[in-house]
């Protein structure tokens, strides 16, 4: 708490509430207390006007403290107790505890819509992460059974056991997301899959096999594996002649593919064209997507079991499933070469216990063909001279996560959902998708609007939401000049409005030397959410212009009354280069 507030002593509390009756609850004024003196611009309370105090029951105590709406009204009577605490013991201006009553008897309904509303996104949200847990358990959700069996289990855990399988599968889940990809339309993808080679390849191979015979294991027999390949267009035997299908890997691939796909069926000694090619034949676009996608998943992960040692052709197809993961997660084109060397250094890491580790040159030349063959089947393309996945690998791929368990956002899935959602969902975006994602947000509502969901965010949020906040709205346009110009009293928001403004050319906005001590105070704070404080202020200082005048801003951080002003002191303090700006942080913070 700022010092004002520190000044209040848990026994001036106690003394007071002593005199004024049964009933007083003392905790909960305690907790107001705390939470006002970590408002920003509210450093005693003699800054407690009727507008801070309903930011402060409307915004912060929302936000901070879980309660339900049936403690509304115990809520607003512990606030009342508050204010006539601090008018009791001269905390407050004469005059000034009446006008304080009058606003929070203005404020409870509103308060109650606040925290109902809350309640209602906080059951939601558990109602998802109890359907997670049990997803992850291997529950199926339509099972009505297995659903009460596990719940059941869930609620005989005591309840810091249920809090933590609720953290570690939170954790997991987090691990388990992907960053955001744009998807093509349904039409255009249905289309690539049409053309795919990987379709192509498996009717001409179910066409060349109805009616034939095939072995005991169900594969073709050694007399017919020269023409299979050839009808599939792939290389066939050498002159000598192969014992079995698994002397032509690429063959084998694909036959089993097809099999287990259900584009061939094997019964009775016999091969025949199976279900699939159908839905492959007549299917609507999204029935050509599904048929796809299961050929595709056969082809890539279906094989990927044990590998005998020696055999690289097999080892390096086994990894396949993780080349294309790192196509879908980098931003920028990959280059052949690096992805071999990739491959073959982390071969080189794996194998060793098997005595046996590739060379790089022949796992460039293996990746190289099974490049090629991806590229066929319009899985990956070239792009800016490397290698990037195709937009019906991008799809294809995301559904094979998703059938993982891994959760895959979508550029453009944002567009509608609140301000909030939309900073929150930005974590999961890259450079280039969340500037999709921004436009898409922004365009789906009027400037104004835009500029004043976003400010509340910043208003409420912690300072990574509200610098991600400030980001989106120097996106807005200058329509929204309005709901800025609103938000420059607030001690919050204010330094982000003034440059706003000031960018957008109001000449006397332009923000004050405490607004950039705010907001660099801001943008440290916001790193330490995530990062250590070495990391932290790294960046920070990395972005910060040429001339700012660091010592100038380390300075003015100590009046700004902003919460986490000490714990940015204080990694500047430990972490800062220069020992003069680093003795300067020091003083500040003790003084």
């Amino acid at each position: 708490m700022a010092d004002d507030w520190v000044d209040i002593t848990a026994e001036d509390l106690d003394r007071w509430a002593g005199g004024a009756g049964d009933g007083v609850d003392v905790y909960g004024i305690r907790l107001l207390l705390d939470l006002a003196g970590r408002e920003p611009g509210l450093s005693g309370p003699a800054d407690l006007t009727p507008e801070r105090l309903r930011r402060l029951m409307l915004q912060t105590f929302p936000e901070e403290v879980v309660a339900e709406a049936a403690d509304v009204q115990s809520i607003v009577d512990t606030a009342r107790s508050m204010v006539d605490f601090l008018a009791g013991t001269g905390r407050l201006a004469p005059g000034a505890a009446g006008a304080l009553h009058e606003e929070l008897t203005a404020l409870q309904p509103r308060l109650a819509e606040v925290i109902a509303r809350i309640d209602e996104v906080e059951r939601e949200t558990a109602g998802e992460v109890v359907r997670g847990m049990m997803l992850a358990d291997g529950v199926r959700l339509d099972d009505e059974q297995a659903v009460q069996a596990w719940l059941g289990d869930f609620e005989r855990l005591s309840e810091e056991e249920r809090i933590d399988r609720a953290t570690a599968y939170l954790r997991e889940a987090e691990e388990m997301t992907v960053p955001a990809v744009p998807l093509a339309p349904l039409p255009e993808l249905a289309a690539a899959a049409r053309a795919s080679g990987l379709l192509h390849r498996v009717r001409a191979l179910a066409g060349w096999a109805g009616g034939r015979a095939v072995t005991e294991h169900g594969e073709p027999v050694p007399g017919d594996l020269p023409g299979a390949a050839e009808a599939a267009g792939l290389p066939g035997p050498a002159a000598a002649g192969p014992a079995d299908l698994a002397d032509l890997p690429d063959l084998e691939r694909l036959w089993w593919a097809a099999v287990e796909a259900g584009a061939l069926t094997v019964e009775g000694g016999r091969a025949a064209p199976g279900p699939l090619l159908a839905d492959l034949r007549d299917g609507d676009d999204e029935t050509v997507l599904a048929a796809w996608l299961r050929l595709f998943d056969e082809a890539v992960v279906g094989g990927a079991g044990a590998v005998a040692d020696g055999d690289t052709a097999r080892l390096v197809r086994a990894e396949l499933t993780g080349v294309l993961i790192h196509l879908y997660e980098q931003e920028e084109p990959a280059d052949r070469d690096g992805l071999a060397a990739a491959l073959a250094g982390h071969l080189l890491d794996t194998r060793m216990d098997h005595g046996h580790a590739p060379a790089p040159a022949e796992v460039a030349g293996l990746l190289g063909r099974e490049l090629d063959e991806l590229e066929s089947w319009g899985v990956v393309e070239p792009a800016a001279g490397g290698l990037e996945l195709a937009p019906l690998g991008v799809w294809g791929v995301r559904e094979l996560l998703r059938s993982e368990g891994f959760v895959a956002p979508v550029v453009g899935e944002l567009a509608d959902r609140p301000a909030a959602e939309l900073v929150a969902g930005l974590a999961w975006h890259r450079e280039r998708t969340a500037g999709q994602e921004i436009a898409g947000w922004l365009a789906a509502r009027p400037a104004e609007q835009a500029a004043a969901d976003l400010i509340e965010v910043m208003r409420t949020g912690g300072p990574g939401a509200r610098s991600v906040a400030a980001d989106v709205l120097g996106e807005v346009g200058p329509d929204a000049a309005a709901a800025v110009r609103a938000a420059l009293d607030d001690p919050a928001t204010g330094p982000y409005a003034r440059l706003w403004l000031h960018e957008h050319g109001d000449a006397e906005a332009e923000p004050r030397h405490s607004d950039l001590a705010w907001m660099l105070t801001d943008t440290v704070a916001a790193m330490l959410e995530s990062a250590d404080p070495a990391d932290a202020v790294a960046a920070a200082l990395a972005d910060l212009p040429d001339g700012a005048g660091l010592d100038l801003l380390i300075e003015g951080m100590g009046g700004l009354g902003h919460p986490q002003a000490g714990a940015v002191l204080d990694a500047l303090a430990a972490h800062v280069p220069d020992p003069r700006l680093a003795a300067a942080a020091r003083a500040v913070r003790a003084g």
